[in-house]
This record gives structure tokens, sequence and C-alpha cells, in this order.
């Protein structure tokens, strides 16, 4: 399978989010999706249409030739790409929405055909707005000479139901370690006997 790291980032993604809208960017482990970390980032939004890079791959940093870090996105687009993307952008923090998109990027001396895959998943920060995204971006391809920039070709962009209810809520029995929960019960006298016990010691 063509970008395998795109799966695994969206799936790790909607496990994340179980059910809720959208996660929130302290719940991301990096360890959940380790080996899509050379391709993953964080974005935070800082204006309408514009996310800078927080975290980013050491994939991405290739693609640039430079640390992207602080970066906005749209620095890995052609001028004439960048308008769609801050308008994608939109869409993913205020609808919300999740976003994918296939890349083409610039040809010319020293740098060969290559394609790539954008992902952009929306997250909530700690004070609980949309300005945070977990993102993939793969590419394949002889690198070239950094920096590379693409072109948007197909792309997808998908709102996001709010409140849908995961069917693994309430509905799983309790494994490993776990113990079935008992009902607490007041447990009644014994007839005859008092609820106090007079206890003597001799010293």
């Amino acid at each position: 399978m063509r970008f395998p790291c795109i799966s695994e980032v969206q799936a790790y993604w909607e496990a994340l989010r179980d059910g809720r809208q959208v996660p929130c960017r302290s719940e991301v482990d990096p360890r959940g999706i380790e080996r899509a970390l050379e391709y993953t980032f964080v974005l935070e939004r800082i204006a309408p249409g514009v996310a800078r890079f927080r975290l980013a791959g050491m994939h991405l940093n290739s693609l640039m030739g430079m640390e992207v870090r602080g970066m906005p996105l749209t620095a890995f687009f052609t001028p004439k790409a960048r308008a769609e993307v801050a308008s994608i952008l939109d869409r993913v923090f205020s609808a919300p929405s999740t976003a994918e998109m296939t890349l083409t990027a610039e040809t010319g001396l020293g740098r060969p055909p290559m394609e790539a895959r954008l992902l952009i998943l929306p997250l909530k920060s700690d004070l609980g707005d949309i300005s945070r995204a977990l993102g993939c971006l793969m590419a394949e391809g002889a690198l070239g000479r950094a920096p590379r920039r693409f072109e948007i070709g197909a792309r997808s962009i998908t709102p996001i139901a709010p409140g849908l209810p995961s069917p693994s809520r309430g509905t799983v029995a309790a494994t490993g370690f776990a113990e079935p929960t008992l009902p607490f019960r007041d447990a009644a006298p014994e007839p005859g006997r008092s609820h106090l016990r007079l206890i003597v010691t001799d010293k």
C-alpha cells in the first residue's frame, strides 16, 4: 500500500477521538504512531488560514532542507497553491473537518518528479479551542535539491459530525486484570447480635 503512514496516523486519531468530535492535543502520545513519526507533525493555528509547525518529523526537514519548526505549512507549497491551502486550513479548524490531499512536487534542475500525500486532522488545545492539528506528510521519489514545494492534486475535505456515539463505550466486558464490579449492599446485623462489641485487653 502506498503512503502507509497516512493510514496509520488516521487510525490513531480515530482511536483517540473515540466517538467525540475532536480529541485533545494533550492525548497524543508519540509511542502510538512510532512508525510514522518521521512523517508526522503538529500544527498550531495562529490566524485565519495560517498554521505553523509546532513539531515536525525529519522527513519534513529533509524536504525543506532545514528545520521547519515555526514555519507555516504553506512553505511547502508553490505560491499559486497557498491560497487554496489557507482555505483548507480554515475548514479544518472552523468546521471542523479532516483534510487529505495528493500532492505533486515542482520539477526542474536537480528536482526529479515526486508525489506526496498530506493528511491534516484537527485537535483541541489545552484551552478547549480547536487550534491544533495532527498531520502526516509522506513523499515518494528521489529527494533531489531542497527545498521541494508542492502543488495540490486531488483533495478530500470531510466535516466531522459532532457527538457520534462510540460503539466501544459501555459494551466491552472487563478483561485482563479487571474484576467484575459487585453492587454495594448494607450488611444487616444478625438477629440477636449487637452492632457494637466490647474488646477488653489486659495490661
